[in-house]
C-alpha cells in the first residue's frame, strides 16, 4: 500500500472545506468560477506543487498536478451545487493530493486533477466534457447559467491562470472516489462500493398546448388543460414502465411550468422535464419507447398538442475490468467483507474521462444517504478507510 498520512489527509479535506464554508453544518457554497472556488483552485494548485507536480490551469478552469512521464491520474471536482456538501467531489480531489504524494514518496508516479464545473453550473460536467471530446470549447462557452452568464464570461475570470489541455496519453488511467450520494451502504453498514458502472441518462423537456380559458365557467369537459395532461402522461408511465424497470431504474419529473401560472385560468401550456436514469442501454431505450408513445396518446385523448425538445442521451459507462479488481483487492484487504460492487446512480467526471482511459470509482458511505446538502456527511473513519483503499489499488494500477 501507498505510504498515506491519514491525519494530512483529513486537515487538507476540511481545510478546502474553508473555501465557502456555509455557517451551516459542514456545508459550502462554491459553484464553478466564484470566488471562492477560484481560491480554492489556487490553494490546490499550490499543493500540487509543493508535492513535486508540474502545476497546470486548462483553459477550461481545470486544475491538474501532473507527475513526471506516464501516470496513474487520480482526481474529482472540487466546485459544489449552490448549495452543497463538504464531501461531493472534494473527497476525490484531496484522494488525488494525498496519492499524489504518497506515489512521489514510494517512488510511484500519480498524477491529481480537480474537474471545473462538474456541478453543471453551466452544463453537465463541463470541464471533463471539453476534456473528454464531447463539447467544443466553442460550444461550451455558449453555455450560460441561471442568470444569463456565459461560459465564455466565467472562464474569463481564470484567463490569466489558463494554460493548455494535458495530453490524455500522458495518464495510463483515471480514479476516482466519491462519496455514494445515497443510503446502500451506510443502511448496511458498509465501509465501500466498486462502482461497476455509471449509469445512462436521457433527459428531455416535453410541452402540452392546450386552450388557455377561464376557470370559472369553461365546463370540466370542455377543457383542454394542458397540465391534465402532464398528470396523464404521469399515470401512463408509471403503468407502463411496472414490466421493464428494475429497483436501480429511476425516473424524475423535476421542474414543472404551467403558462400563464394563474389561480383562474385554465392553463394553455404545461412544459416539465423528464428524465431517466438506468445502466442498460436497450432498458434506456425501452423507456423511451414508453415516454413517446405516452405522451401521444395522452395528446390525443385530452384534444392536446406535443413536442419535446432539448433530448440529451449519455450511455452508460462500464468500469474497467482490471482496475476494478485492483479496487475489490483493495477493499478486501481494508474492510473484509464489508464491502460491495454496485452500480452509480449519479454522473461522475469518470463518464467524460473514459473517452480517452480506463476509469474506477470507489465509494463511501453517505449519512442517511444525504448529499446535495448541507447535511451532507461521512463518517471519518470511513473517509480514512477509503483512502486506503485508495492506496491500495492505486499502487497496483500504478505499475499495470
Amino acid at each position: 500500500m501507498l505510504p498515506v498520512n491519514p491525519e494530512r489527509f483529513l486537515a487538507d479535506l476540511h481545510h478546502l472545506r474553508s473555501f465557502g464554508a456555509s455557517g451551516v453544518l459542514k456545508g459550502v457554497v462554491r459553484p464553478a468560477f466564484s470566488d471562492p472556488d477560484i481560491a480554492a483552485r489556487k490553494w490546490l494548485a499550490q499543493q500540487y506543487a509543493e508535492a513535486g507536480l508540474t502545476t497546470q490551469f486548462d483553459p477550461v478552469g481545470t486544475v491538474w498536478g501532473l507527475a513526471e512521464g506516464r501516470s496513474l491520474l487520480v482526481g474529482s471536482h472540487s466546485d459544489s451545487q449552490p448549495e452543497g456538501g463538504w464531501l461531493d467531489g472534494a473527497l476525490g480531489v484531496i484522494c488525488g493530493l494525498e496519492l499524489a504524494r504518497a506515489g512521489a514518496e514510494a517512488g510511484v508516479p500519480i498524477s491529481a486533477v480537480s474537474f471545473q464545473d462538474e456541478e453543471g453550473r453551466f452544463g453537465v460536467t463541463t470541464g471533463s466534457r471539453v476534456w473528454g471530446g464531447f463539447t467544443s470549447l466553442d460550444d461550451a462557452d455558449r453555455l450560460t447559467d441561471t442568470s444569463g452568464t456565459t461560459f465564455a464570461e466565467a472562464r474569463a475570470r481564470m484567463a490569466d491562470l489558463a494554460g493548455d489541455f494535458p495530453d490524455p496519453k500522458r495518464f495510463l488511467g483515471f480514479l476516482e472516489c466519491h462519496i455514494e450520494q445515497g443510503p446502500w451502504l451506510d443502511k448496511a453498514g458498509e465501509a465501500a462500493g466498486i462502482v461497476t458502472s455509471i449509469v445512462g441518462i436521457r433527459d428531455m423537456r416535453i410541452t402540452f398546448h392546450g386552450q388557455q380559458n377561464h376557470a370559472g365557467t369553461t365546463p370540466m369537459h370542455l377543457r383542454r388543460d394542458a397540465y391534465r395532461g402532464m398528470l396523464a402522461y404521469q399515470q401512463k408511465i408509471i403503468d407502463r414502465f411496472r414490466n421493464v424497470v428494475v429497483p436501480e431504474t429511476v425516473w424524475t419529473t423535476g421542474h414543472v411550468e404551467l403558462y400563464p401560472g394563474s389561480h383562474s385560468i385554465v392553463p394553455g401550456r404545461c412544459t416539465f422535464s423528464m428524465q431517466w436514469r438506468d445502466g442498460d442501454r436497450d432498458r434506456l431505450e425501452r423507456m423511451e419507447e414508453i415516454i413517446r408513445e405516452a405522451i401521444a396518446e395522452t395528446a390525443e385523448e385530452l384534444g392536446l398538442t406535443a413536442e419535446t425538445t432539448g433530448m440529451l442521451a449519455l450511455d452508460p459507462v462500464p468500469m474497467d475490468p482490471a482496475f476494478r479488481k485492483a479496487l475489490e483487492t483493495g477493499a478486501e484487504a481494508v474492510a473484509p467483507g464489508r464491502w460491495r460492487s454496485m452500480p452509480s446512480g449519479a454522473l461522475h467526471d469518470a463518464t467524460s474521462v473514459a473517452a480517452h482511459l480506463p476509469v474506477s470509482m470507489l465509494f463511501v458511505p453517505s449519512i442517511n444517504g444525504i448529499s446535495h446538502a448541507f447535511e451532507e456527511d461521512t463518517a471519518e473513519e470511513d473517509l480514512v478507510a477509503g483512502l486506503r483503499i485508495m492506496a491500495h489499488a492505486a499502487e497496483r494500477m500504478a505499475g499495470a
